[in-house]
């Protein structure tokens, strides 16, 4: 966490953006915690909250839909090869896609909220071929809901300290 609070002092809305994306393509970021701190530097007026808001939207956003297309590219031949290796068996894949196609749009809204998760619907949703603007809305939905959030908790710890 120490990287991530040295970048964001040095380089602030670029190392939120980055390190967002990053993070939620599945690079072992902290994003909570970085989110609570963006937050807390808001509070005491070294970032603009609307513009740490902004960033972090546009930066998460990046990185779902950068997994998004990796989903859909490459996502179902790299697991119908390499599948067997992480125990999902063709019939699970199936169970998977059919599940994902009837609940996905709403599992990208709760999913921005668990911690892994988050990271697989973007792959998952691309993956069972989700509509692109269906995908575009609860994205978008989800990540401007979980970084007001996380923002907002850094933003009243800041206050109260």
């Amino acid at each position: 966490m120490d990287v991530v609070q040295q970048l964001i002092s040095q380089h602030g809305y670029f190392a939120i953006y980055g390190l967002l994306a990053l993070g939620i393509i599945g690079l072992p970021i902290p994003d909570e915690v970085m989110m609570t701190f963006v937050g807390y530097l808001s509070s005491i007026s070294v970032l603009n909250c609307q513009g740490a808001l902004l960033v972090s939207f546009l930066g998460s956003m990046t990185g779902m839909l950068v997994s998004y297309y990796i989903g859909r590219k490459i996502g179902r031949p790299f697991l119908d090869k390499y599948g067997k290796w992480l125990r999902l068996t063709p019939a699970r894949l199936k169970r998977t896609e059919r599940w994902f196609l009837r609940y996905g749009p709403w599992t990208l809204l709760i999913a921005y909220f668990i911690p892994g998760i988050r990271h697989l619907a973007s792959y998952f949703s691309g993956m069972s071929g989700m509509n692109q603007r269906k995908y575009l809305l609860f994205a978008c939905v989800g990540a401007f809901s979980w970084c007001s959030f996380f923002i907002g908790f850094g933003y009243f710890i800041g206050v109260l300290a």
